[in-house]
């Protein structure tokens, strides 16, 4: 029986003039415009409020990473599980004197994203590192035109964010996403005038590090911890970074 005598044909109308015939679905449908993009207006059939048209979550987080040690490991860890990427990078601080080359903590960030569960979504962005947070927005916007930012800070920084250079426009355009640090309270006033000019969020990671890069950086080897993830301490070695970080030699005697 031919589509045409059939009870369910499609009935034949001043837009679809091929109803009645074989293969009217498929003249249909080669006779709609194309689509620019799936979400585009212009399309017969937008997609509308699907995952695939929601703004990418970026979280943003420069730190000085000398050395990166087992605190950024959790930290970057839980930012993979709660945002759609992690854009990190190693950041110049003009108050730390005598750091490392920034090629060399740029590096040992990026060993230390291979070792994350979900590395697909963590990544180094060096070319976002500047002194000034909102030139690293804006070249994170041209990466992700469409992205929600989030600024990852140090509880230590919360006093200090209002005072740093154009904060007002750092603020408008992304969330700040507090991490807490041993010895610094988040509660009181200072995180309240905060809030009262930015969207200011508390992270909760499930571990706190008490841990501060410069115990690394110290001359006095006894005190050292002997506690970072092994790639970078294998990469401080390798590059004799720090005083006490360095594999001793073994000392080779030769007969006389």
């Amino acid at each position: 029986m031919g589509l045409k005598n059939s009870p369910n044909a499609p009935a034949k109308t001043a837009s679809n003039p091929f109803a009645s015939t074989p293969f009217a679905s498929n003249l249909f449908f080669l006779s709609l415009p194309l689509c620019p993009s799936p979400f585009s207006s212009l399309c017969p059939f937008p997609m509308q409020n699907t995952p695939w048209n929601q703004p990418i979550r970026v979280a943003l987080f420069g730190t000085s990473a000398d050395p990166p040690h087992a605190g950024h490991q959790s930290i970057l860890n839980w930012l993979s599980q709660e945002f759609d990427q992690v854009a990190v990078w190693a950041a110049e601080n003009p108050y730390k004197p005598k750091q490392s080359p920034l090629s060399d903590r740029a590096e040992m960030l990026r060993l230390l994203t291979h070792t994350l569960p979900a590395s697909d979504k963590v990544n180094v962005y060096q070319s976002l590192s500047d002194r000034y947070s909102i030139h690293s927005i804006a070249r994170a916007r041209k990466i992700w035109p469409n992205g929600k930012f989030s600024l990852v800070v140090g509880a230590d920084l919360v006093g200090q964010l209002p005072k740093w250079y154009r904060a007002k426009e750092i603020f408008e355009q992304v969330d700040i996403l507090v991490f807490p640090r041993p010895g610094y309270s988040i509660q009181g006033p200072a995180l309240a005038a905060l809030q009262q000019q930015a969207h200011v969020t508390i992270a909760h990671p499930p571990h706190q590090y008490n841990i501060a890069s410069s115990r690394y950086r110290t001359t006095e080897c006894n005190q050292v911890p002997d506690d970072l993830p092994p790639v970078i301490r294998d990469y401080i070695t390798e590059r004799h970074l720090y005083p006490c970080l360095h594999t001793p030699q073994v000392q080779i005697s030769t007969p006389r």
